[in-house]
């Protein structure tokens, strides 16, 4: 097997066995978006997993560096890797490939590198400002790199882009929140706890699961209208790829509706799209995507409410 090949199938391993809506969704790709898309999760997901100390999103790995000194090396090696500079690592070869083949900014690159500085350092949310600036570097700067990863390169699609990628982190932490509490994280507005009575060090405990679900349910309104958005920009990509991100766009808005449906219980197991699901999902989006009944960008300019992405 070839150097190539064998990071094209780590790549696809990591995207099959890190994210299953994900997968589901780029096998819709043509080929050579498909790998894309593949080494872009890849070195999004190592990233992620080497800040967190997991592997593949789950469990614990044991690791010697701090979690500062592991971020340090991980920026280092994206610059290296962006600059053209061979990798011996395959996730960051993968990035050097991809970066290079979609001109992907070396400033969208680093954005999310910024978004895991701030759960090293701690940072503390206090308005839906704050968690949008979160949402935008862990999960707006991916819409970017994957806008530009099918060929994106109008502005104004790249924002539509950035909206998707928003509204896909709100629905995360509103099925994650229990979770990420118990890793002593809390991406959910403080003043919105305050409104709810809810307090954070007691956050998750089992008593306080209905007024967290009106809080969750509060999260998954906050990212509706950029769902709503994200439709608009769908549009102005070519057929196969409108079928794809429709499709993850349709999932991710299922899974808010299932953590709405079950109310207290959303998190009594992870919030999930079985795959019947998912595939009547799909077929909604090929058919939307065929008819070009998806919004067309011109019917409608992007709301001055919504929050803008900083570049």
């Amino acid at each position: 097997m070839s150097e190539a090949d064998a990071i094209m199938r780590d790549a696809g391993e990591s995207l099959r066995h890190g994210s299953k809506s994900f997968n589901a969704a780029a096998m819709l790709l043509d080929p050579e978006s498909r790998d894309s898309a593949r080494l872009l999760y890849a070195w999004c997901r190592h990233l992620d997993d080497v800040v967190d100390g997991q592997s593949l999103g789950h469990g614990r790995v044991a690791m010697r560096e701090t979690p500062k000194a592991r971020l340090d090396a991980l920026r280092a090696a994206t610059i290296a890797a962006h600059r053209g500079e061979a990798q011996d690592d395959p996730v960051f070869e993968a990035f050097r490939r991809v970066s290079e083949r979609h001109a992907i900014p070396l400033a969208e690159a680093l954005a999310l590198v910024d978004g895991f500085a701030m759960d090293v350092a701690g940072r503390q949310y206090r308005t839906i400002e704050d968690t949008l600036d979160y949402c935008y570097h862990v999960a707006g700067v991916v819409g970017l790199m994957m806008g530009r990863v099918l060929g994106v390169t109008d502005e104004r699609i790249l924002d539509r882009a950035c909206d998707l990628g928003l509204a896909f982190q709100l629905t995360n932490i509103a099925r994650d929140i229990v979770e990420d509490w118990r890793m002593g994280r809390i991406y959910v507005p403080a003043t919105w706890l305050d409104e709810a009575g809810l307090d954070p060090a007691r956050l998750g405990r089992p008593e306080n699961r209905e007024a967290l679900s009106r809080v969750a349910i509060r999260l998954l309104d906050a990212a509706e209208p950029y769902y709503a958005s994200a439709e608009i920009g769908v549009a102005a990509l070519p057929t196969r790829s409108a079928w794809a991100i429709g499709t993850a766009r349709g999932v991710y808005r299922a899974i808010g509706r299932r953590i709405r449906q079950a109310g207290a219980r959303a998190w009594d197991e992870r919030a999930v799209v079985p795959g019947r699901a998912k595939a009547r999902l799909a077929l909604a989006a090929g058919v939307t995507s065929l008819t070009g009944a998806f919004r067309r960008p011109q019917q409608a300019v992007r709301s001055d409410e919504l929050w803008s992405r900083p570049c």
